[in-house]
């Protein structure tokens, strides 16, 4: 038993999860590599068998058995493979073994340099495949430094990139410091896999939520929309599969711990919880939540909406700078139009459309899909 090559091979497989087949057939196309080498000759009669237990090889050249020799490094006379064994006829294979030990020191290094790059391409191809298959979810990285304006984080064996445009405006990160980022995107290269992460993205909102709050993790909650700026605020729609569950307060958690956990990480970014609905106007008025509503007129075809507040409510409907009624628009899909009900009572015709919810809901407002949409609002600035 070749026990030092064992422990070795069983080595590399725990550390760096390389397969010790994988790295058996390395050796075996190292070795025929160094008999070509140290014969001088391209030929293909060199076979190599290995042991896959004991990890026991050995290295032989194949001969054919002829009448006159034209090759000796690839045939062998009669009389010669008579010498070997009586039973060899012509046209047989005859199979004289290689003494590796006797290979020179080049032809040593270049075997071992085969070997070299085969790790070195497993262990790109097992870093590349480990987090090909995080790709878009949430990881918990170290920062390690800046690159100019981007930073880079460590993800355990891999450094990821963090450029500037996928970073929270004013968030600062500290080396060592330890922060959970969105894998964008795993790209295999030459130099081992390369790994773009995000704090911005509305999805890393949505899996943050599903490693807090077993009911989303589970699919009892699903999260139907999500609308963010990142750093500010985030909507997001939520819907329960099971009656008995109410998907805004298990999300919330008791005294809000579930949705504090998450806003912690996303230092203070404010998350605002909704009850989705299949009925857009509905959806519409919660997402412009906590703003109330008067009155909701959503055209399904047109994906727009009039929505009618309070007068005293116009301001935080809109929200600052519109943020409340840009993100509204975001989470439902449709471009709505925000007035106050003084607005409203002064167009002529504006109220033209509407009906009243309770008496005949499924007439005022059609099921339909939504796409992502924007705010017009003239009064914006009121």
């Amino acid at each position: 038993m070749n026990t030092e090559l064992k422990t070795a091979l069983e080595i590399l497989e725990k550390e760096k999860d390389i397969s010790k087949d994988v790295m058996l057939d390395a050796i075996e196309n190292s070795l025929i590599t160094a008999c070509q080498s140290h014969f001088g000759k391209e030929k293909e009669n060199f076979r190599v068998e290995i042991n896959r237990d004991t990890c026991d090889f050995h290295v032989y050249a194949e001969k054919t058995v002829v009448e006159q020799v034209e090759d000796p490094d690839t045939q062998i006379s009669l009389a010669e493979a008579k010498l070997l064994d009586k039973k060899y006829e012509l046209g047989d294979i005859v199979r004289e073994e290689i003494k590796s030990k006797e290979f020179g020191r080049i032809t040593t290094q270049n075997a071992r340099n085969v070997i070299l790059q085969k790790i070195r391409e497993e262990e790109r191809k097992v870093l590349f495949n480990q987090y090909y298959a995080k790709e878009k979810d949430v990881v918990t990285g170290v920062v390690q430094r800046y690159i100019g304006r981007n930073v880079s984080v460590n993800l355990g064996k891999v450094d990821a990139i963090l450029n500037e445009n996928e970073m929270v405006k004013g968030e600062v990160y500290t080396p060592t410091e330890r922060i959970k980022v969105y894998i964008l995107e795993v790209k295999d290269t030459t130099k081992g896999p390369k790994i773009l992460v995000s704090r911005t993205h509305p999805e890393l909102v949505k899996r943050l939520f599903e490693s807090e709050v077993t009911e989303v993790r589970d699919g009892i909650v699903e999260i139907k929309s999500i609308a963010r700026e990142a750093g500010s605020r985030t909507k997001i729609a939520v819907w329960s599969n099971d009656p008995d569950v109410d998907p805004v307060g298990a999300c919330v958690g008791m005294n809000g711990a579930r949705v504090n956990s998450i806003v912690n990480e996303l230092r203070g970014e404010k998350i605002d919880i909704i009850n989705w609905n299949e009925n857009p106007a509905l959806l519409i008025e919660n997402a412009l939540s906590p703003a109330k509503v008067v009155v909701v007129l959503a055209d399904v075809e047109e994906k727009t909406a009039k929505v009618v507040v309070p007068d005293y409510q116009l301001s935080l409907a809109i929200g600052k700078e519109g943020q409340n009624a840009r993100l509204a628009a975001r989470l439902t899909g449709f471009k709505i139009d925000i007035k106050s009900e003084s607005q409203a009572n002064a167009i002529e015709g504006f109220y033209e459309g509407f009906y009243d919810e309770d008496e005949d809901e499924e007439e005022a407002y059609d099921e339909n899909e939504y796409a992502e949409g924007t705010v017009e609002d003239e009064n914006a600035e009121e």
